[in-house]
């Protein structure tokens, strides 16, 4: 394993913070990454609200945010990369997201 590899993987993300234009991860380590929202497609169409529900996954090896279906990893965010979802999958996501739920009409007051 180079150096670089153990470095990754021994840092961790502590804070989230999404803004209208980008995701800024604190790092363990003292660092901070800010990336542009428009590499997580997700998060992009995501509300203020949904944006704001995240958790730490693996010990801060990566963030979920459970209403957006997202994960995204620290080792990914360090190395510059940007979602890896496929256009078909973001569609289809898209399109059930925009879906308007059925109301349920039994015993609705």
């Amino acid at each position: 394993m180079n150096t670089l590899t153990a470095e990754t993987q021994a840092t961790r993300a502590q804070t989230v913070t999404v803004t209208a234009d980008s995701l800024v991860v604190d790092l363990t380590d003292g660092r901070t990454v800010s990336v542009p929202l428009a590499w997580f497609p997700r998060l992009l169409q995501g509300t203020p609200q949904e944006r704001a529900q995240w958790r730490l996954i693996g010990n801060g090896q990566g963030i979920h945010w459970p209403a957006l279906d997202e994960d995204i990893s620290v080792a990914n965010l360090l190395a510059g990369q940007r979602s890896g979802e496929s256009q078909s999958s973001f569609k289809r996501w898209l399109e059930k997201r925009q879906t308007p739920r059925k109301k349920n009409n039994h015993g609705s007051h």
